[in-house]
């Protein structure tokens, strides 16, 4: 009985076909996908970058005012964290030649 049960789970399966996606295929479609979000996500990083730039400038406007002596190294780290994030956009697009 097992046997049988065996020999007829193997011809039915046998009579069907595997529908696999070709891999390249696949790969190019992803492919596809990630550049198109590409362009959203670069404006979201500069959408950051113009956030994180209000959120030094405030910052800075703050020590300033208090008479801090290290002000110029708080500006010049939120100044480079804001190019940072415009220069990372601008490389990676050029690299991927999106």
């Amino acid at each position: 009985m097992g046997k049988a049960l065996a020999a007829a789970a193997i011809l039915i399966m046998a009579t069907y076909q595997v529908n696999a996606q070709n891999g390249q295929a696949g790969i190019q479609e992803a492919n596809t996908l990630v550049r198109g979000y590409f362009d959203s996500g670069t404006q979201l990083m500069y959408g950051i970058g113009a956030l994180v730039g209000l959120i030094g400038a405030v910052k800075v406007y703050q020590k300033w005012n208090a008479g801090d002596p290290d002000t110029s190294k708080v500006a010049a780290a939120w100044f480079g964290s804001c190019i940072f994030l415009v220069v990372v956009a601008t490389i990676i697009r050029s690299f991927f030649g999106i």
